[in-house]
């Protein structure tokens, strides 16, 4: 998948997956494994009337939409009903400067021969990018250029090659601008490693800021070495995104990482979080294929309001051979500190029987067994096939010649692995 999911406050949104649970009957909708494409109707109970939750759903396309999400306890003493309103936007800012890339990401430098922005900044729920996509092309040759515009904007270009231990060597390329009173910039730097251990490295790094504080940065990555565990040739990639508005308190941050080996393991995931003024919101999602047939995916989704009204929905399976469980929770937190839960368990046999459990706060229960076909991804739709043909600039990375006789360091470091804590905050630009 370049991305198991799918520019700034226009696509700030909060999925979960949909969970059909009457008083004393087993959910009713077969909850599949990709979730990450569905959206939820979340049922709970809380003692404030109403609280509004507004949000835009899409993907940095044209066709974007707004739902409007309303907690309305008037109805049901133990049921939160979701509606959704269309073509409702963000109450604050939406027509300032989330809705208008053009503004947000001014052009720094007019055309001429120096070096303009080539892409825009990043959006939400995009993924890892392929390598096509972000058009890398270093200089054969060192550069050290500089001018000014006819607007009075400035840029500038320069190449170069760093050269280190056990043929280590970097070529990378780095270009910016900004306007004539420095109140807006751009910069992006490209760049290829390689080592005599195999080690290559294919990666970019994008920042800019505008006249109204408004700034956005982010990184892309992906690594082929050698695996220290199993020998085995190894793709990582990896991207982190963010944007920051000068005009209000809005901002996002998203982590996002992918793992493969030649063997078939597949390792994918995501942390994000999101603010739009008074209304936060964070998600954790992982898959974790072992190439024999066995996979765990898990999601974590919560979001709060400075009200004090607090959601959220995760859930977990695990199965091998159509052997396997399901379980998660949906839950909410009233201003007034009331808190509404409802857990969900599923046990599947492999032999076509489904044991269906759980429980609410506000009393109800199930515990039910019934014929129903398992469903589940025992593959990672896009795995090491997919990335190995994505990867064509990454694979004809050419290392420096090594001497005869010279025989590399084969210390390949401990594999990175992925750290749970996150910022509650997005970093700061850089």
């Amino acid at each position: 998948m370049a991305a198991s999911s799918g520019g700034f406050a226009t696509q700030l949104e909060f999925k979960l997956f949909t969970l059909h649970v009457y008083h004393g009957l087993a959910p009713s909708k077969r909850i599949l494994c990709d979730r990450l494409t569905m959206l939820s109707r979340v049922s709970c109970c809380c003692s404030d009337s109403v609280v509004q939750i507004r949000r835009a759903s899409g993907s940095g396309k044209s066709n974007e939409k707004t739902e409007d999400w309303r907690f309305d306890s008037k109805k049901s003493p133990h049921r939160v009903r979701v509606q959704a309103s269309p073509a409702m936007p963000f109450t604050s800012a939406q027509s300032r400067f989330p809705s208008k890339q053009e503004k947000f990401y001014p052009r720094c430098t007019s055309r001429n021969s120096g070096p303009q922005p080539r892409d825009t900044p990043p959006k939400r729920d995009t993924g890892i990018a392929n390598e096509k996509d972000w058009d890398i092309s270093l200089l054969n040759e060192n550069v050290n250029e500089s001018g000014t515009n006819e607007d009075g904007s400035m840029w500038y270009r320069e190449s170069g090659e760093d050269l280190g231990e056990n043929g280590y060597r970097c070529r990378w390329t780095r270009m910016g601008g900004k306007s004539h009173d420095g109140s807006s910039e751009w910069k992006e730097t490209w760049w290829e490693k390689s080592d005599w251990s195999g080690y290559k490295e294919l990666g970019v790094e994008k920042s800019g800021r505008n006249a109204e504080g408004d700034s956005w940065w982010e990184t892309w990555q992906e690594v082929l070495h050698q695996d220290e565990w199993s020998n085995l040739a190894r793709i990582e990639r990896s991207a982190q995104k963010q944007a920051k508005s000068g005009t209000e308190n809005a901002g996002w941050y998203e982590k996002w990482w992918e793992n493969y080996d030649a063997k078939g393991w597949t390792e994918k995931g995501a942390h994000k979080y999101g603010r739009l003024n008074e209304q936060s919101w964070w998600e954790k999602w992982g898959e974790h294929y072992d190439g024999g047939g066995s996979v765990l995916k898990w999601t974590d989704k919560w979001a709060e309001t400075e009200l004090g009204t607090k959601w959220g929905d995760k859930w977990e399976e695990k199965f091998f051979a159509g052997i396997g469980a399901r379980q998660g929770e949906t839950w909410h937190v009233s201003p007034s500190s009331e808190r509404w839960s409802r857990t969900w368990g599923e046990e599947h046999f492999g032999n076509g029987k489904v044991h269906k459990y759980g429980k609410s706060t506000s009393g109800e229960s199930w515990d039910i067994v019934v014929d129903e076909e398992t469903y589940y991804e025992a593959e990672p739709h896009y795995g090491w096939a997919d990335v190995v043909g994505d990867s064509s600039q990454l694979l004809t990375i050419q290392p420096r010649e090594r001497p005869p006789g010279v025989c590399p360091n084969l210390d390949f470091g401990s594999s990175q692995r992925q750290d749970d804590d996150e910022p509650d905050v997005p970093p700061s630009s850089q």
